[in-house]
């Protein structure tokens, strides 16, 4: 960065994140107690991957092994232990290295909002939440006044510079005061991303998106069936050892809803979803020079879910109990197209399923107090059949590790307690204090039980290594303390939080004592050439998370306003060794100003990202660089029915690399293999919305 942009960032430092904003096209954070809620449906927001949105809370960020792969973040934890709902239903990723994360089938132009919970998760939102939860809600229209049905509906499409992307979406929906149906469909490309040094190969990207919704209200009650398909094509997934070649599937999903206002509220939802996936590490990417290298990877998951929920008001607050519950199941088979004896059963009928009840009060002890207590119990079983594999009938090592994989006793089950405790004091009519402490619990996934031969399937950690699983693992269990205050006076809104977690059989790679795993890795580089490091293996170790986050804004006059945030975590192993957590985020902040006209709106925008030299020995994790970014956006509603959007991202065309964003597996000129991927380069992007 030259001497000049660097004092132009200095100054941007001065200026704050789109953070809260009542007006035309800005991206509305809306902040509560417990939540920050995005509203996708106005923001100006271009990436393909909704997940991006993340960056707006505070607390959350992004682990980004492709255009269409963001898995959240939330205070250092990530994957599985942050709890992904949309419209009421859960998804289990399809592929084993989560190239279908969740929020991959979150389409950015058919939401209404993105909901972030702020730490500590009430029991009743989600089964498992020690790292927090997120929450969806799709665009579905308005049940009208009349019998006479009205038509609405919305058609948007941007483009982008950075990757010649484009992406067009449009929504239809009819109306009265009994029926609603709805019908959405998307479609999206993008090329190869450019940096300031040339391409991040393979990034381009293809996907497509159907969505049929009907509901049905009379009275108070209201009934609502959802049906989506989706249909990822080619996309590249640079950080990880193969690329998506297709992922498609149906989703569904079942809302029943009554409310009597200020008495008592029923919801009650049943969802499910096929999904199938295939990755190659030869379509997109340049191939293996020796055929017997080639692999494709096939996956299938099947996920079944219900919740019943209930909540009973009374003058001092509320109770809400209910049950759910969630199973998937999951298969994934490697081989190889050049070779038709060759196969590896990976996973093989993987079965979770969990069974939760969950109990909770909100209770107003006076105008001054407010209390929140929540209880869950879980029950989680788990099991997969037996598996084999060509190198297991070849090669001693994995005949050993397929053996006792087959013979050791698969199927296991948890019970696992949640307890949470909430208070806030009302000091004055603009300052209230908070303080939550929790117990939380996540059972191990699949992969972690259930990885007999060292392989990369660990949902997306895109360290390099392969890993086993070990079926004998324990739950983790985090014991959770938070503090902040929330601070408004009309002009100035500021919330602070702190957080400390100690996180007990924290799941964790540690190196291999399984001499068959070394053993195999070891004779496998000496067959192919490769100098891949011994296996690591999933242990239970303990851990502990602390930080602080902060939202704001300044309202400094009815046009200008500033506002920001600031996100900071620290993840330790907390045992014998002396060790960092892997791909933690480092110190990072958001800062913009920002002009709004009656028509018209203007923004400048800094990110700044500290250094990351806390890394991970145990995972090889390289450290990265301090660096920040200039982005410029705008809109314009030329008439009550059009808007046109442009923008700057990355203004400068800055080199950096993103902690977050793994390191490149794939054969590029631009970028070695092994070395971190940078961040995208200058990217200029376009965006019309109509609306009728």
């Amino acid at each position: 960065m030259s001497k000049d942009k660097r004092w132009l960032t200095l100054i941007l430092l001065l200026f704050a994140v789109s953070v809260s904003a009542d007006h035309l096209e800005e991206l509305v954070v809306t902040a509560s107690h417990d939540t920050r809620t995005i509203d996708v449906a106005n923001g100006l927001e271009i990436a393909p991957d909704i997940a991006q949105l993340l960056k707006k809370a505070p607390g959350a960020n992004v682990n980004s092994n492709g255009p269409l792969t963001g898995i959240p973040q939330y205070r250092g934890m990530y994957g599985s232990r942050v709890a992904i709902s949309m419209d009421e239903t859960q998804i289990a990723p399809s592929g084993p290295n989560w190239m279908d994360a969740p929020l991959s089938y979150a389409v950015g132009g058919q939401l209404e909002s993105l909901e972030v919970y702020r730490g500590i998760v009430p029991v009743s939102v989600a089964q498992e939440s020690i790292g927090g939860a997120i929450d969806v809600q799709s665009l579905r229209g308005n049940f009208t006044d009349t019998e006479n049905f009205e038509l609405a509906g919305r058609v948007i499409a941007n483009a982008q510079s950075v990757n010649d992307s484009y992406h067009v979406d449009s929504a239809v929906v009819a109306s009265n005061r009994q029926h609603r149906v709805r019908l959405a469909a998307m479609t999206e490309n993008g090329d190869d991303a450019e940096f300031s040094d040339g391409h991040i190969r393979p990034t381009e990207y293809e996907r497509q998106r159907y969505d049929l919704g009907y509901g049905f209200r009379t009275g108070n009650h209201t009934v609502q069936l959802d049906y989506g398909y989706n249909d990822t094509g080619d996309t590249g997934t640079p950080a990880l050892p193969l690329d998506i070649e297709t992922i498609e599937g149906n989703l569904y999903g079942l809302n029943y809803h009554f409310e009597r206002a200020e008495l008592i509220s029923l919801n009650a939802s049943f969802y499910g979803s096929d999904l199938d996936h295939t990755m190659t590490n030869y379509k997109l990417r340049q191939a293996p020079a020796t055929a017997s290298q080639w692999r494709r990877n096939t996956a299938s998951g099947e996920n079944i879910g219900f919740k019943l929920k209930t909540t009973l008001f009374d003058k001092n607050g509320a109770s809400t109990f209910g049950i759910d519950g969630f199973s998937e199941k999951h298969n994934a088979d490697i081989d190889n197209p050049n070779n038709s004896i060759f196969f590896v059963e990976s996973f093989n009928n993987a079965e979770r399923e969990i069974l939760g009840a969950f109990l909770e009060r909100q209770q107003d002890l006076n105008t001054l107090w407010q209390l929140d207590f929540g209880l869950r119990y879980n029950r989680v079983e788990m099991n997969a059949n037996k598996v084999n594999g060509t190198p297991a009938m070849m090669m001693p090592p994995a005949q050993a590790l397929r053996d006792a994989f087959n013979n050791n006793s698969r199927r296991q089950t948890d019970h696992n307690l949640d307890l949470v405790a909430k208070a806030w004091y009302r000091a004055t009519d603009q300052r209230s204090w908070y303080v939550g402490i929790a117990q939380k619990n996540r059972s191990p996934s699949y992969q972690e039980r259930y990885l007999w031969l060292p392989l990369q399937a660990t949902a997306g950690l895109a360290d390099g290594f392969t890993y086993t699983g070990s079926v004998n693992l324990d739950p983790e269990v985090s014991r959770q303390i938070e503090a902040g205050l929330d601070y408004s006076n009309g002009t100035v809104t500021f919330s602070p939080r702190v957080f400390y977690s100690q996180v007990d059989d924290y799941i964790q790679g540690t190196p291999s004592r399984d001499q068959a795993a070394i053993a195999f890795v070891r004779m496998m580089n000496a067959m192919n050439g490769t100098n891949n490091p011994d296996p690591l293996e999933y242990t239970n170790v303990d851990a502990r998370l602390y930080g602080f986050d902060m939202d704001w804004i300044w309202h400094m006059t009815p046009q200008w306003s500033l506002s920001g945030l600031v996100n900071y975590v620290r993840g330790e192993r907390d045992d014998s060794s002396d060790d960092n957590l892997y791909r933690i985020a480092p110190l990072n902040g958001t800062f913009q100003l920002r002009y709004m006209a009656d028509r018209w709106t203007a923004a400048i925008e800094s990110v700044v990202y500290d250094k990351q030299d806390k890394i991970s020995a145990t995972n090889n994790e390289q450290k990265t660089a301090s660096y920040a970014l200039v982005n410029l956006s705008g809109s314009w509603q030329a008439t009550e029915n059009l808007q046109l959007a442009t923008g700057i991202n990355n203004a400068f065309d800055e080199n950096y690399e993103n902690h977050l964003g793994g390191y490149n597996r794939a054969a590029n000129p631009d970028i070695s293999i092994g070395e971190r991927l940078p961040g995208y380069g200058i990217n200029f992007f376009a965006r019309v919305k109509y609306e009728f």
